[in-house]
């Protein structure tokens, strides 16, 4: 289950470390962050990977690839819950095409800067990046053909309120494709550092079957795990802690 924080005092938390993020890749002498590459370097593909600038890799901070499973087509629309440095957007951007579009939505303004210049470097021109929560989406309802997010929701003080919002604005027929965090059934948070340990995708993650039964409440279906694994080094604090792929579809 969630460690019981104050809502506020945790997304102060989150603006700030992932602004921070975005202030060190965006710098004019912005250093590399080989973890973060690194990190990319095993969730993506050599080829999709090939041509986005430091700037992009280097904070790749998600836990999967939401778009390995997704078949995309031209004209479509796509939104993503946390959109970072831009890595899932630029990718999803390439197969929609010129006549498709893709959302990006960040809560830092700075993660909004960065992705919005790597878009003008990488000369993508069917993307935009919106500043907002992804609790509250500012996008109209019913436009959205897929919803991706890459190990974000699970940082949200208030997932049935993210899942309400991604169902609101997919159309009939959309999907959710999410790469998340989530504990094994019976197992949970047992840190001393709620806040903190909640900007690192630990105090706010919560259960498997939890977490799946706030997508169906949202009103999706069929929802399913199509990826799971629990990684070694996940030790200590970290034992029980998965990375799973859910897929749901809004009837």
């Amino acid at each position: 289950m969630e460690a019981i924080v104050d809502e506020q005092e945790i997304k102060k938390a989150i603006r700030q470390r992932y602004a921070a993020k975005a202030i060190e890749a965006g710098g004019c002498c912005g250093r590399s962050n080989p973890d973060s590459k690194d990190r990319a370097r095993r969730l993506y593909d050599e080829t999709e990977l090939a041509g986005l600038p430091d700037s992009v890799t280097s904070v790749s901070l998600g836990c999967g690839n939401p778009l390995a499973l997704a078949e995309l087509r031209p004209g479509q629309v796509v939104l993503d819950l946390g959109s970072g440095g831009g890595i899932d957007c630029f990718l999803a951007a390439s197969r929609v095409g010129d006549s498709g579009r893709v959302i990006g939505l960040d809560m830092s303004a700075e993660m909004v800067a960065l992705a919005t210049e790597n878009a003008r470097k990488l000369g993508v021109n069917n993307v935009e990046f919106r500043l907002g929560e992804i609790e509250a989406i500012p996008v109209d309802s019913g436009t959205v053909d897929l919803v991706i997010s890459n190990c974000v929701i699970c940082l949200s003080p208030n997932k049935d309120m993210v899942f309400n919002e991604a169902f609101r604005v997919l159309k009939p027929g959309g999907r959710l494709h999410v790469s998340d965090e989530a504990w094994e059934d019976g197992r949970g948070y047992n840190g001393t550092d709620p806040v903190g340990d909640w900007t690192k995708c630990l105090a706010g993650a919560i259960e498997r079957n939890v977490y799946l039964s706030k997508v169906r409440a949202a009103g999706f279906g069929p929802v399913e795990v199509v990826e799971e694994a629990r990684r070694e080094r996940h030790s200590g604090e970290r034992e029980g802690l998965l990375s799973i792929k859910v897929r749901a579809v809004k009837p």
